[in-house]
């Protein structure tokens, strides 16, 4: 006969066990402590407010909190730390400038790319130049969309942004910046966002959307 415990016996187990892993749990950010490796040609340069980032691509900045700190470990690891993980504030922005870090490296050695699919009857795209010529900010080309409107959507393309067609129905974006390729890949497909009935739409990346049935009376 298997002995029975009491109500007492198994709440003061469940009491220990709980208590026992709550008093060894420590704060910390599993995105924030992995360390960053780059490549040789990857430089920085730090102040009190913010880190640059110098690579083959160009040059960019990332700002930085009061309470963190960079280091050096071994050639070509960076690792990033803060005070007190305990503090909500702190351990949230220590994995968020960590992320930051690592898009800007890979964005000075690398780029971003994102493909844009243009998916119905008749979507057509087109890179061209813009007539009005390169204004502040732009590049000078534009993208000239057929997307079922009965007039052809215009979107200039930035000077940050390089834009390809290599056929009517893709559009591929590059970028160092991940943060404005993003945005902009989302200007162009607002004018077409896909609808769950026949699956047209502008898809950005491996974008996919799930099919609902129409209702018949």
């Amino acid at each position: 006969m298997i002995p029975q415990r009491t109500s007492a016996q198994r709440f003061g187990a469940a009491f220990r066990s709980f208590s026992s892993s709550a008093a060894t749990q420590a704060h910390t950010s599993n995105i924030g402590k992995t360390p960053i490796r780059f490549q040789p040609s990857v430089s920085f340069k730090s102040t009190p407010s913010s880190l640059s980032v110098t690579g083959p691509l160009g040059t960019t900045s990332v700002p930085l909190e009061p309470f963190m700190a960079l280091d050096f470990p071994i050639p070509g690891t960076l690792t990033l730390s803060v005070e007190d993980p305990e503090v909500k504030k702190q351990r949230s922005m220590w994995g968020l400038t960590r992320t930051l870090i690592q898009n800007a490296v890979t964005g000075m050695t690398e780029g971003f790319t994102v493909p844009l699919y243009l998916v119905g009857v008749g979507y057509r795209a087109a890179l061209e130049a813009d007539p009005r010529g390169k204004g502040e900010g732009m590049s000078g080309m534009r993208l000239n969309m057929k997307l079922g409107f009965s007039h052809p959507v215009i979107v200039p393309v930035p000077d940050h942004v390089k834009a390809e067609v290599p056929y009517p129905t893709k559009i591929v974006l590059s970028c160092t910046d991940k943060h404005q390729l993003g945005l902009f890949a989302a200007k162009v497909r607002k004018w077409r966002p896909p609808e769950p009935y026949k699956g047209k739409g502008i898809f950005v990346g491996d974008e996919t959307i799930r099919i609902k049935a129409v209702k018949k009376k």
